[in-house]
C-alpha cells in the first residue's frame, strides 16, 4: 500500500500529478559514470539499481522522493520543463527532508536528478544537499538565484552542499547569474562544513559575481577532495573556485574574464592546477583576500592574455613567474587533453543540453545522446569515439588530401620566427623540398592575402625527420579567433571562414617542427 503524504497548501494538484506518473522498475542511470574524486571512497552512482520517476515541477520532485521505501531507496528522477517557485512546495514523508522554495536533498542518498527530453530549467531556485551521499545532478540549467530581493532560494546559490555531504558528481550542467552580491546572488557551486568527493564536470558557470567555494571561513577548513574539470568559467568576478584547507584537482578548465581573481587557494589548502586555458583574466591563481597562505601544484597551463597585481600584505598572486610552491597527488587515474585544445573540447562539451559529450583525453570528443531518453532500461554506454561535427573542434588529420585551389599559392607569409636557412615562403612554394621552422620547437606561421578569402580547410605537411607537433591552433590571424586546434598535422577542417591572415600556431612540439607547406582551400 502507498504511504501517506502530507503536501503544503496548493501543492496538492502537482502532486497528485506526479503520483499519477508511472514509476518504471529499471536500472535507470546518469549517462556515463563519475570522474575524479566523486570516483574514489566507493565511487557515486546516484539512483542506479532503482526506480525511475518523471518530474515536471519541483513539487514532483519532493514527491518522487518522499514515496520511496526509505531515505536511502535508490531513485532516478527525471526532469523536464521548468522548475520554479510557483511549483516547488514541502512535501513531507518518512523518507524526506523537504522545503518551499528549494530542492531539498537533505538526509537521503542514492539519487539521480538528470534533465530530459527538451530540457530541464530550475528559475530562481536552487539545489541544496545537505546530510547526505551518493548524489548526481545532471544536464539540468539553475539560473538566478536569490539570497535578497525576492524570490530567495537557498542563500542564494545556485547549487549548495553542508554539513557531511559525501560522493556527489554534478556534471553538464549549467549554472548562472545575472550579476554579483549587490543584485542579490551568491555562489553557483559552493561547500561547506565538512563536504568532500565531489566532481564538477563538463559544466559551465557564468555572469556571476562569485563561481563558488570551498570553505564558508577559514576556520571552516574540512572540506576538500573535489575536482573541477573540463568546466567553462566566463564573466565571473572571483572564486574560480575560493578554497579553504583541503585537496582540490582542476584541470582542463577554460577561464575567460575572469575579473578580479580567479582559483584564490587559501588557508592550508592545497590545488593541483593542470592543462587549463587562462583567457583575457586578472590574478587567476594564488591567494588573495587574506594572509593566510594556500598551496599549488601547477603545470602545462596556458596564460593568454593575463594580467597581474603586485603582491601585497593580503594578496599572493602566483604570476607573472607561475611555478608550484607544494605538491599534490590523487588517488584516481585521469587523461590530460592539451591546455591549447581546451577552449575548443570544452566548447563542445560543457554545459546542460547540448548533447552529453566528454573528452578522450586526446583532443577529441565523443558523441552521446543530445539528451537522455526517457526511463531508459539501464546505464549509457558511451559511443565510439568521433570528432565532433561542430566548429571550432579539435581536429585530426584527415585520411585523404583535398581537391581544388590551393589559395596559398601566390600570398603571402609572415611568422613569429624562423630557424636559419628556412623561410616563411617555403610553406607556400609548392615544394615539398624546401621548409620552414621555428627557431625553437614553438612558434606560428600564417598565410595572408590582400582581400578577404574564404577558407574552410588547411593542410599542414611536414618535412622527413620533422618533430612532432603536440598541440596547435589555428587562428584567424586577424581577429586571434580560434578555427580549430587539436595536435599532429595534415588536414584540418572548420567553419568556412572569410579572412585575410591564417595562422597555424604551434604551443608543443617534440622536437623541432619542419612544415614544408601550409595549403589553405575554400572547401
Amino acid at each position: 500500500m502507498k504511504r501517506a503524504l502530507a503536501i503544503s497548501t496548493g501543492a496538492g494538484l502537482a502532486a497528485a500529478i506526479a503520483l499519477a506518473l508511472p514509476l518504471h522498475q529499471a536500472s535507470a542511470a546518469a549517462v556515463g559514470s563519475a570522474t575524479g574524486f566523486a570516483a574514489a571512497n566507493g565511487g557515486t552512482t546516484g539512483g542506479n539499481g532503482g526506480t525511475t520517476v518523471r518530474a515536471t515541477t519541483g513539487t514532483a520532485i519532493h514527491t518522487a522522493l518522499c514515496n520511496r521505501a526509505s531515505a536511502s531507496t535508490p531513485i532516478t528522477i527525471e526532469v523536464e520543463g521548468t522548475i520554479n517557485h510557483g511549483n516547488t512546495a514541502k512535501v513531507s514523508g518518512d523518507s524526506c527532508n523537504t522545503a518551499a522554495g528549494v530542492i531539498e536533498l537533505k538526509q537521503i542518498s542514492n539519487v539521480t536528478i538528470i534533465g530530459v527530453g527538451s530540457g530541464a530549467v530550475f528559475d530562481q531556485l536552487g539545489i541544496h544537499i545537505r546530510d547526505s551521499s551518493n548524489i548526481i545532478i545532471q544536464n539540468v540549467t539553475v539560473r538566478n538565484v536569490k539570497k535578497s530581493g525576492s524570490p530567495t532560494s537557498n542563500g542564494g546559490d545556485a547549487i549548495g552542499m553542508e554539513s557531511t555531504v559525501r560522493n556527489v558528481w554534478v556534471d553538464h550542467v549549467t549554472l548562472e547569474a545575472s550579476g554579483g552580491e549587490s543584485e542579490g546572488f551568491d555562489g553557483l557551486f559552493d561547500m561547506k562544513n565538512d563536504v568532500e568527493y565531489v566532481t564538477l564536470s563538463y559544466s559551465v558557470l557564468r555572469n556571476s559575481g562569485r563561481g563558488g567555494l570551498i570553505g564558508s571561513s577559514e576556520t571552516d577548513t574540512g572540506s576538500g577532495n573535489i575536482t573541477f574539470h573540463h568546466n567553462k568559467y566566463e564573466n565571473i568576478d572571483s572564486r574560480t573556485p575560493l578554497l579553504r584547507g583541503g585537496v582540490a584537482h582542476i584541470y582542463n578548465n577554460h577561464y575567460v574574464s575572469l575579473n578580479e581573481s580567479g582559483i584564490n587557494s587559501r588557508a592550508g589548502a592545497k590545488a593541483r592546477v593542470d592543462n587549463n586555458y587562462f583567457e583575457d583574466s586578472k590574478d587567476v591563481l594564488g591567494t588573495f583576500y587574506t594572509d593566510q597562505a594556500g598551496y599549488w601544484q601547477v603545470s602545462g597551463n596556458i596564460f593568454d592574455n593575463v594580467t597581474w597585481s603586485a603582491p601585497g600584505e593580503d594578496n599572493n598572486p602566483a604570476g607573472p613567474n607561475v611555478t608550484s610552491n607544494t605538491s599534490v597527488s590523487v588517488p584516481y587515474s585521469f587523461s590530460l587533453d592539451n591546455a591549447s585544445c581546451v577552449p575548443s573540447v570544452v566548447s563542445l562539451t560543457a554545459g546542460a543540453n547540448k548533447g552529453i559529450k566528454t573528452s578522450t583525453g586526446t583532443c577529441s570528443t565523443t558523441s552521446q545522446p543530445s539528451s537522455p531518453p526517457p526511463s531508459s532500461p539501464g546505464p549509457s554506454s558511451p559511443a565510439p569515439s568521433s570528432p565532433a561535427p561542430s566548429s571550432p573542434a579539435p581536429s585530426s588529420p584527415a585520411p585523404s588530401q583535398p581537391t581544388g585551389t590551393n589559395l596559398s599559392i601566390g600570398a603571402g607569409s609572415d611568422g613569429s620566427s624562423k630557424a636559419s636557412g628556412t623561410s616563411y615562403g617555403n610553406v607556400r612554394d609548392g615544394n615539398l623540398g624546401t621548409y620552414w621552422s621555428p627557431a625553437g620547437t614553438t612558434g606560428d606561421i600564417s598565410i595572408k592575402w590582400g582581400s578577404a578569402t574564404t577558407v574552410s580547410r588547411v593542410n599542414i605537411r611536414l618535412a622527413s625527420g620533422s618533430g612532432t607537433i603536440g598541440g596547435y591552433q589555428v587562428l584567424n590571424g586577424a581577429t586571434g579567433a580560434v578555427l580549430a586546434s587539436g595536435s599532429g598535422a595534415g588536414v584540418i577542417s572548420f567553419a568556412a571562414t572569410s579572412l585575410t591572415k591564417i595562422t597555424f600556431k604551434i604551443n608543443s612540439a617534440s622536437g623541432t617542427p619542419r612544415v614544408t607547406e601550409f595549403e589553405t582551400y575554400a572547401s
